[in-house]
């Protein structure tokens, strides 16, 4: 019989036992930052209406972005963030939610784009969003900025250090007024801004698009700063305004890796103002590992009533999977979970070994139990030594005899009859 292949699709991710440990560890502090910050998980479903994911008609389009599959009549199709369902939940519960309303969720999104190192077509990602009703302060936009901050700085020990790189959509559609750019225009200025860093032609696209009076006006920006825009117009001015004031209120919230770069545009249109994404200090060759921005159109969609939000995302696949690749994460503290095994000597030792084994986990001691105990005890020591055990807890007749365990400490090689406290106690 011909043997199936045992290796995942090209862009899904398996991890080891250690990778998936320091991923689990990264995860569980993330989530512990945001519960101390009043967000609620959501866990929404992963298969939404083809409808709800996307505005397009085309289905040929949409596909090649998306997992997409139908079942009768209904095309649906797999989550590839959390912005649209969250946007979709909250119209739908508008009478169940207090608003301003603080949420995260931490899921599987899915994405057809070819694979590549730090973008994966399965991938785990914490989407953090604060959502209010008809208003809602750009004060939350800076709250939502310090969180990530602070979530980032939870695993700084594992992935390093990250920057913030802070812009502002508001100050290119105003800029772009002010040069009378139309639509057609302003689309395709977006986008080559955006890829400002990426290009080495970004004047001469410039040109072919705007025109060179407008291309040198829009150079000059980097070339001379934002703020040389000030006293253009009124729009402008209270676009730049708006990024100064943003900082202030960072500043006050104690981030202090952050920096106005208003090249940082992000992808999605329903972007509406302050928007920033946060990179790899220690790690700068790879894209931004978290982002997002503010949104006052999306849930249009789903109702009439003005939903406004400020949402972000952070890859927590494509930053601690792609460090891993690299080889860059130290797995050694996540290499031995274990503190006790138990080894037991003979079958009829078993119902007294698992009660001592049962002991170990009340007391909230990461233990398991070797029961093929027909093997020799060297097989069952070598397993304790490979696993990284700190301890082997031996039960053999004497031990059930006398109602006591042999704790042997791996590291040193001693030896030493205990009662099962007295056990518990030296383990701790």
């Amino acid at each position: 019989m011909e043997l199936k292949p045992t290796k995942p699709l090209s862009g899904f991710i398996e991890l080891l036992p250690a990778q998936q440990r320091c991923f689990d560890e990264c995860a569980r502090r993330m989530q512990e930052v945001l519960r101390n910050s009043g967000y609620s998980r959501l866990d929404l479903p992963a298969i939404e209406r083809a409808e709800v994911l996307s505005d397009k008609d085309n289905w040929d389009e949409i596909e090649t972005q998306m997992f997409l599959f139908q079942k009768g009549d209904t095309k649906m199709g797999l989550r590839y963030d959390g912005t649209v369902g969250l946007s979709r939940f909250v119209a739908g519960h508008l009478n169940d939610l207090t608003f301003p309303f603080y949420t995260y969720q931490f899921a599987r999104n899915y994405r057809g784009e070819r694979p590549q190192r730090g973008r994966y077509r399965e991938f785990w990602q914490m989407d953090i969003d604060i959502l209010g009703v008809q208003s809602l302060s750009v004060n939350y936009d800076a709250e939502i900025v310090a969180t990530l901050a602070r979530m980032y700085q939870s695993v700084s020990d594992i992935v390093g250090k990250v920057k913030i790189k802070i812009g502002n959509r508001r100050f290119w559609n105003a800029m772009f007024d002010y040069l009378g750019l139309d639509e057609k225009q302003s689309r395709e200025a977006f986008v080559l801004i955006d890829k400002r860093d990426k290009i080495s032609d970004f004047v001469d696209g410039l040109i072919e698009v705007v025109g060179e009076k407008n291309a040198n006006e829009i150079e000059s920006v980097f070339t001379n700063g934002y703020r040389s825009m000030l006293n253009k117009n009124d729009n402008l001015d209270s676009a730049i305004n708006e990024l100064d004031e943003f900082m202030k209120l960072l500043e006050s919230m104690g981030v202090k890796n952050a920096e106005i770069d208003v090249s940082i545009m992000r992808g999605h249109s329903y972007y509406t103002g302050i928007v920033f994404e946060f990179f790899s200090v220690d790690y700068p060759e790879l894209p931004a590992v978290g982002g997002g921005g503010r949104y006052e159109n999306l849930a249009s969609k789903f109702s009439k009533t003005k939903i406004i939000g400020v949402g972000a995302s952070v890859g927590v696949s494509r930053l601690l999977v792609a460090l891993m690749e690299m080889g860059k994460i130290d797995l050694a503290p996540f290499e031995k979970p274990v503190t006790a095994v138990v080894l037991v000597m003979g079958n009829e030792n078993v119902p007294y070994a698992l009660k001592v084994l049962g002991a170990l986990r009340d007391a909230k001691m990461p233990s398991l139990a070797y029961l093929d105990t027909e093997k020799k005890f060297k097989n069952q020591i070598e397993y304790a030594d490979k696993i990284g055990a700190k301890y082997s807890v031996i039960i053999g007749e004497d031990e059930v005899k006398k109602q006591v365990v042999a704790v042997k400490n791996m590291a040193t090689g001693q030896q030493q009859v205990l009662s099962l406290a007295e056990a518990v106690k030296i383990m701790e």
